[in-house]
């Protein structure tokens, strides 16, 4: 009784194959967008799109960009669902990184055609009582 069966051997696969092919057609390819922020004028890496990284490396990639505490919390969450967690982030966690990131002073530095794509992955508008500031909409 307590194994698994021959079913669950061949479902668990084609599972893992198809959820980034899900995430890549719902979502787009992850992209990378540059960040600034608005006060000291550090220049970052963001990203938007389906979280390939989180797919393969799980609560690594919040400790890998800096968000320790989001790592450890993500690892915690991720065992006490057995891994059911890591399979449904990588859909949202680029977003809620961004997310962050726009919330805590940091802008959107890049080409206008690859901002207007984040902004439209992200939810964002433009605000345009302020200079290159952007607010993030109800979804």
């Amino acid at each position: 009784m307590g194994s698994l069966s021959i079913w669950h051997w061949l479902i668990l696969p084609v599972l893992f194959l198809f959820l980034p092919i899900i995430g890549l057609a719902v979502m787009g390819p992850q992209r990378r967008v540059w960040i600034k922020h608005q006060q000291s004028g550090l220049v970052r890496k963001g990203y938007v799109g389906y979280c390939w990284t989180y797919f393969f490396f799980g609560w690594l990639v919040p400790v890998f960009r800096g968000e320790i505490v989001v790592g450890v919390l993500h690892l915690i969450l991720t065992s006490a669902t057995l891994g059911f967690f890591q399979i449904v982030m990588p859909f949202l966690y680029n977003k809620q990184f961004m997310a962050r990131q726009l919330m805590s002073g940091w802008q959107l530095s890049d080409d206008e055609t690859v901002m207007a794509e984040a902004r439209l992955k992200l939810g964002i508008a433009r605000n345009s009582g302020d200079h290159g500031g952007y607010r993030i909409e109800p979804t």
